[in-house]
């Protein structure tokens, strides 16, 4: 009998932390899915701080993947494949490109930012059907309105939205291989800087702009596609104005960090990587979107390993990362890879969620102005 009663008492005692098992596990289930929400919710606000390029002239399962899966900020397209020496590498006719880039639009949850390289000159992903004067090439206000003008209508007839335009780089060094000598300034002069920028920017209608190099490339001895630049010998205060009198005239769309190196202001990054230049930067007044230089540039990956430059970039205070995928190793998870350690980072303490939040708030703001279908 006692024994009996033995083996119901632990029979019972058995059931009773089976119970409270259960009840654990209940009370535990909406903390885990509110995690998941939680989670996937800043997955999906890092994803649009992504501008990824990509490989292919029409809309793939790749391609499908990429939107699904990393859901980008923004596509970036291009003429040339660096790493093939070929074309076409995304830009082969007008219709395919219309039909390329609707075919995003409409498979992707959020607007993407449809972007290109376009100043005129010889920076121009469309020069196999379209030819526009350079900055160098526009002397007054009226012939950077018309052409302004010109390449904006163009650019809103093929679906893109996101010009990666003005240069306001001063041309101090005429001989600078990546500025000066491709005539993508618009002058050595602030002044007139200013001017012809203001009156591109005005022009640029329906297409969302972008000021670069910030802080100031025209000095440079190098190109940064192929290092990090060092200008703390050349730079100048002056290469500033332009960007500090656009900003007091109200701009506040995008500007564009460089991969150039100045010592004087940071000693251990260049300004892409640098929160001392960005915070410089939000101190002019700017409150738009700060969108690095291209992360798959020879400057960043001859120095960095990806992750860290990822990392890093957004850290110093990059609300939007550009991930061109067109260097000398192309890398079909480069998305992904850069969204988990973005994700890591946040989980670690590295960057705040809160700074993920003000980024994703700003490029929020700025997809407002343009529709998906346009």
């Amino acid at each position: 009998m006692r024994k009996q009663k033995l083996l119901f008492l632990q029979f019972k005692k058995n059931n009773r932390m089976k119970y409270l098992i259960l009840i654990l596990i209940l009370l535990l289930i909406p903390f885990f899915l509110f995690k998941e929400k939680n989670d996937q919710e800043l997955l999906d606000k890092i994803g649009q701080m992504l501008i990824l390029g990509f490989r292919g002239t029409e809309y793939s399962e790749d391609l499908d993947y990429l939107l699904r899966r990393i859901k980008p900020g923004g596509i970036i397209f291009f003429d040339y494949d660096v790493s093939l020496k070929t074309y076409p590498r995304n830009i082969d006719n007008l219709e395919q490109v219309k039909k390329l880039i609707k075919d995003l639009q409409q498979n992707s949850e959020i607007p993407l930012f449809i972007t290109i390289d376009l100043e005129g000159g010889k920076v121009n992903r469309l020069q196999k059907f379209f030819s526009f004067k350079g900055h160098e090439e526009l002397n007054n206000i009226l012939e950077v309105q018309e052409t302004s003008q010109s390449i904006a209508q163009k650019l809103r007839e093929i679906g893109f939205n996101l010009n990666l335009a003005p240069v306001i780089d001063l041309n101090i060094n005429p001989q600078n291989p990546i500025i000066g000598s491709l005539g993508r300034s618009f002058s050595k002069e602030p002044e007139q800087v200013f001017l012809l920028a203001q009156a591109f920017l005005k022009a640029h209608e329906g297409i969302i702009t972008t000021l670069k190099h910030f802080p100031g490339h025209g000095s440079s001895l190098h190109d940064s596609h192929l290092g990090i630049v060092d200008v703390t010998d050349t730079y100048q205060d002056q290469e500033l104005i332009p960007y500090k009198k656009l900003i007091e005239q109200g701009y506040q769309g995008m500007i564009m960090t460089a991969h150039i190196f100045n010592k004087n202001i940071d000693s251990d990054f260049p300004a892409s990587l640098s929160s001392k230049h960005i915070k410089k930067l939000r101190e002019m007044g700017f409150e738009g979107v700060i969108v690095s230089d291209d992360l798959h540039m020879g400057a960043i990956v001859s120095n960095y390993e990806f992750e860290k430059a990822v990392v890093l970039a957004l850290k110093a205070g990059n609300d939007l990362l550009i991930i061109s995928n067109n260097g000398q190793n192309y890398d079909s998870k480069a998305g992904e890879r850069a969204k988990q350690a973005i994700f890591e980072a946040v989980k670690n303490g590295i960057i705040l969620e809160k700074d993920i939040e003000k980024s994703y708030q700003r490029i929020m703001s700025l997809k407002s102005t343009f529709d998906k279908g346009s």
